[in-house]
């Protein structure tokens, strides 16, 4: 193909002029050009107005619900004692705190096994049920054996005793309990451990037995003489030469008639702290001292005597013996007590570490879950345990610690996953269908600290104590709530700090100062994308744009209106605390004036920028509400109290109610709100006999026990009622609360109840404001429709009828934040606007691609025109030359 290049052979300029007419007839693509870019300016500008409208959004967040005005501060002089905070309800203060003790969670530890994985027992099916409550009496410790005879005569010797690596102080002077207790007592602040010499007691047998004494009758006819002591006080005496049953001889009635008296005797014993109980006459008497001294009983004969103790008309040549007393020692923190020392066994004691509950009762806690857990040859493993326990989930967590040593190293620790005194663990043991346990899983875990305690107690469920501006306080945890209304103190150790409550001004400030900062940015973007440069000559993108002209007005608007429903408040609009407009359209902020609005009507400034309800009735609260509420106050009218789904037995509980072993009932609680899956539950009842305040308690921590309603956050409470009738109720309100129990063996559920049928509970009904509304539980809440729509209140208390008044009004930080909604998001106007734009421009890609497309077309035509026209210009000038040399050849 040859090479061609236009206009050489014509001289005329076909690509310049191609190209000039192309420029003519692509004049539209620069006008698509300058719309789009103008649309994408007004996309950005509308960006930057978006980021500062969710900037100011933000900055309204702490404003818009009432928690954001919780603004107390609560400061400790010792955080690493105690730290508080403190909500609206708190009143400013100092608070002097002293903490003696620290909640702390109970565990409980097994003995040593092997293997984690090996089997305990024979895997013969148990069922271990635990419970939490409260131990009370007795204490925790040990108690050690009467001190012997070679302590009396020649007492303790040193480093005899060691009490958790302590040595006790003991010397030849230490002879009786009392001596050793106040040894031990001097080393508690070290040991921990305090003691309490037992009842020091003679011997029930000593003046006989049985209704009959054996203390023979006193003769001293052959010349001697005859005197009874005890504890080193003269209790009678018999001079020489009076026979059996003479004048002024002794026997058993002489002795009681001396013991009854007001006498020097009987003084002087009651100085030496030695009590009487029994009769000589009867063999029952007995001397005994209270703080564990030792009591010697002697006596003293000189010359040919017969009688006296165990002795009947035989020679008596004089009776000495001395009774000791035993020691009882109390962990004072609850944990176990290490006894050392070269020879403990002095003290009546044996070398290791133990420690039990001592003489003290379990009181199942009636609001804590129990249940049971099924151990048989598929998890009768140290493992096996533990994991059981873990996923019953009854308050309880299993872990496996080893100790390190060679032999038995693993030990099952069991701990409450809850502080407190009420947190203490009863586990029972039992088998199944009337089967015993199996022996080896009951000798592991069985343990009542009111009977047999197999597992080590380790650490105490302790309940915090503290001492508030001198009143004594109990928590169950290390947070100390309701000793001052409002504020929770939270300890961490024992100590004495001060907690002050003051006003956090600080706070309220930041954010006041923070929503006039954001506004004023706001207000900046918004001026600089709309407005016109008369100095430049320069309009905003957004100049006259009728969206950004709405919102500015929108704002400006509610910032100037005043707040209406603020039922008694003295601050309706925001330039009472110091806010105001200038005449550039921004806001200035007066702090000596919100200052003084802090100062004097600090509990009204939430209402200025909240949503608040306001309640003339305590028992009637405001919830929540919606965009649609209306500002007003509104009367309520409760024609209908929310109720519980309750089953009441038809008679009154025996004294004494034996629950049957294997006893199982079917639960359904709350069964119209889900599945049946997660409402009804198969529940085992633990066997025992039980006081009608045991029964509720057992069953209502049995049912609460299950996990799927634990799962489902149901569960039931259970009393005794005034007249004796055991009542169970669903904790839910409303129509969707029910509580049903069926028999599945063992002792049936009527047999509790009775005849009793179950009654379903009812939702709250009632208006709000006149307009009706709808019932939920105890909330209630205005229809769709109404001034009130969305406005929910909670409903409690025993009274229908007029239930006052609730002011409800929507502060300036609410109202705007509704605002910033209504133009932000996925659905807002500015989204919407900037998407159309967003099109406008694809559009005019569109067009522009389009347009492209046609000059190609356009620019060919011209192109094959302008090629034709150069051709023929090309051949005429061919012909022209040729004719015009011919003419010149022939004029030659």
């Amino acid at each position: 193909m040859g090479i061609s290049s236009p206009g050489i052979g014509s001289n005329l300029d076909v690509n310049g002029i191609i190209s000039k007419l192309m420029a003519v007839e692509a004049a539209p693509v620069a006008t698509l050009d300058k719309k789009s870019a103008s649309y994408l300016a007004k996309v950005t500008a509308f960006g930057t107005v978006s980021g500062a409208l969710g900037t100011f959004q933000g900055a309204l967040s702490s404003l818009t619900s009432l928690s954001g005005f919780q603004s107390l501060s609560s400061n400790s002089s010792d955080p690493n004692i105690l730290t508080g905070s403190a909500t609206s309800k708190a009143l400013p203060g100092n608070y002097k705190v002293d903490i003696s003790q620290v909640a702390q969670a109970q565990t409980l530890a097994s003995g040593g096994y092997k293997s984690i994985s090996s089997a305990i027992g024979l895997g013969a099916k148990t069922t271990i049920n635990i419970q939490l409550g409260t131990v009370s009496g007795g204490s925790f410790g040990m108690s050690s054996l009467a001190l012997g005879a070679g302590v009396v005569n020649g007492g303790i010797t040193p480093g005899a005793l060691s009490l958790n690596g302590t040595a006790i102080a003991t010397d030849g002077s230490t002879r009786s309990a009392k001596l050793l207790a106040d040894a031990i007592n001097a080393k508690s602040g070290t040991t921990g451990v305090t003691a309490k010499a037992d009842t020091t007691q003679t011997s029930a047998t000593l003046f006989g037995s049985g209704g009959a004494t054996t203390f023979g009758a006193i003769d001293t006819s052959g010349g001697g003489t005859y005197k009874l002591s005890v504890g080193g006080v003269d209790i009678i005496s018999q001079a020489t030469g009076i026979a059996s049953g003479g004048a002024g001889a002794v026997d058993a009635a002489a002795i009681d008639a001396v013991l009854a008296g007001n006498n020097s005797v009987t003084q002087a014993l009651a100085n030496a702290n030695i009590t009487v109980s029994g009769t000589a006459a009867d063999g029952t008497l007995r001397f005994s001292n209270t703080d564990g001294n030792n009591i010697a009983v002697n006596e003293s004969t000189t010359g040919a005597v017969t009688g006296g103790i165990g002795n009947s008309g035989t020679a008596n040549t004089g009776y000495s013996a001395t009774v000791t007393s035993s020691v009882s020692l109390v962990s004072t923190n609850g944990t176990q007590i290490s006894v050392g020392g070269s020879n403990p066994g002095a003290a009546g004691l044996t070398a290791g570490v133990g420690g039990a509950y001592l003489g003290a009762t379990f009181a199942q806690d009636g609001t804590r879950s129990s249940g049971n857990i099924v151990i048989d040859s598929t998890n009768n493993t140290l493992q096996g345990i533990r994991d059981a326990i873990n996923k019953a989930n009854f308050g309880v967590t299993a872990s496996i610690v080893s100790d390190g040593s060679t032999g038995t190293p693993n030990h099952l620790v069991l701990t409450s996953s809850a502080t407190g005194a009420n947190s203490n663990m009863k586990i029972t043991v039992s088998g199944n269908n009337g089967d015993p346990a199996d022996a080896a899983i009951e000798s592991l875990l069985a343990y009542d600290p009111g009977g047999v305690q197999n597992l080590s107690q380790k650490t105490a469920a302790l309940d915090t104590l503290a001492n508030v501006n001198g009143i004594p306080v109990t928590s169950h945890s290390s947070g100390i709530s309701g000793a001052v209304e409002g504020v929770t103190i939270n300890a961490v150790k024992t100590g004495s700090a001060t907690l002050t409550v003051a006003k956090d001004t600080g706070s309220l400030n930041s954010s006041i100062s923070g929503f006039v900062k954001a506004f004023n940015e706001l207000s900046g973007q918004i001026k600089s994308v709309s407005s016109y440069n008369a100095e430049t000559k320069e309009a905003g993108d957004l100049l006259g744009d009728s969206t950004i002209q709405t919102l500015q007005a929108s704002l400006r608007r509610q910032l100037t209106s005043s707040i209406s429903g603020l039922q008694g408040s003295k601050l309706t609009s925001l330039s009472q605390i110091g806010i105001a407009f200038q005449k550039d359209g921004t806001l200035t902020l007066d702090n000596t004036k919100l200052q003084k609005a802090i100062s004097t009507n600090f509990n009204d400034i939430a209402g200025l920028f909240a949503a608040v309800g306001r309640s003339s009735d305590a028992d009637v609260s405001f919830v929540s509400s919606r965009t649609a509420t209306k500002a007003g106050d509104y009367r309520v009218d409760i024609t209908r109290l929310a109720t519980q789904g309750t089953l009441t037995s038809a008679a009154a509980v025996p004294a004494s109610t034996t629950i049957a072993a294997d006893t199982v009932w079917t639960v359904k609680l709350n069964s119209s709100t889900s599945s049946a899956s997660v409402t009804t539950a198969s529940v085992k009842i633990p066997a025992g006999t039980y006081t009608p305040q045991e029964l509720s308690t057992v069953l209502q921590a049995a049912i609460n026990g299950a996990s799927n309603f634990t799962q489902a956050g149901s569960t039931v409470s259970a009393a005794i009622n005034d007249d004796g009738t055991l009542k169970i109720n669903s904790t839910k309100y409303g129509s969707t609360s029910n509580l049903t129990l069926t028999s599945d063996t063992g002792t049936a559920v009527a047999d509790i109840f009775g005849g009793a049928a179950s009654v379903d509970g009812v939702d709250v009904a009632g208006t709000i404001g006149g307009y009706s509304a709808t019932g939920d539980g105890q909330n209630l809440t205005g229809a769709p429709g109404a001034p009130t729509e969305g406005l929910k209140l909670e409903v409690k208390g025993d009274t229908i009828g007029a239930r006052g008044t609730l002011g409800f009004s929507q502060g300036y930080a609410y109202q705007l934040d509704t605002l910033a909604k209504s133009y932000l998001g996925a659905t807002g106007i500015l989204t919407g606007r900037t998407k159309g734009l967003n099109d406008n421009v694809k559009d005019i890609a569109k067009q522009k691609d389009a347009f492209n497309a046609k000059l190609v077309d356009i620019e060919a035509r011209y192109r094959k025109q302008y090629t034709a026209l150069d051709t023929a210009l090309s051949s005429m000038n061919k012909t022209a030359s040729f004719l015009t040399q011919q003419f010149a050849s022939m004029n030659k």
